[in-house]
């Protein structure tokens, strides 16, 4: 299957705020209320942190956000977290509205398929995948220069979103 690859750049800040703001998820209910604030960055990456309302701790994720070049309606925020009771690590993708959701996301690190994830749910302004972050996985994203998600319009048609991986690792690291 030909994939066509759309070239992304780093999205400014307001689309990832707007598509954080839409993910209303347990583990970051302080985020999806606040948006968050940022308390660092590392390489490409940033950590945002925010107490959720009634909560005694902060809840901080590692995010980045792209948009496809070609398409300003196409954008995609990746976000890496430990979950509140520190006992899983999650790695979420909100991809933009329209996607194919049977063919789910897919993910190459180096342009060396990894294989895909499901979508989760929809959200008004993008749907969710997730993947439990196992440490082959995390070790494989903390080796590699660039990550490519891919998402399907059709089942012919692929957008490949690049994601510089410049940072992750230290800031996965900061995440508290």
């Amino acid at each position: 299957m030909g994939l066509s690859r759309s070239m992304a750049r780093p999205a400014n800040g307001l689309p990832a705020l707007a598509l954080l703001a839409s993910i209303v998820l347990p583990a970051l209910p302080g985020l999806a209320h606040a948006q968050g604030a940022v308390r660092s960055v590392h390489g490409d990456w940033q950590i945002r942190c925010d107490t959720p309302p009634g909560a005694q701790t902060e809840q901080c994720a590692l995010i980045q956000s792209v948009v496809a070049e070609d398409r300003s309606n196409a954008g995609l925020t990746v976000i890496v977290l430990k979950t509140a009771d520190q006992k899983s690590r999650l790695m979420r993708v909100v991809a933009p509205l329209g996607v194919l959701l049977p063919s789910g996301l897919g993910l190459k690190l180096d342009n060396q398929d990894v294989g895909r994830a499901g979508f989760v749910r929809c959200l008004p302004n993008g749907c969710v995948a997730e993947v439990v972050l196992e440490d082959k996985l995390l070790g494989q994203l903390r080796s590699a220069k660039t990550a490519t998600f891919i998402i399907f319009e059709t089942p012919e048609e692929g957008i490949g979103f690049p994601l510089s991986l410049n940072g992750l690792g230290e800031g996965y690291d900061k995440l508290p």
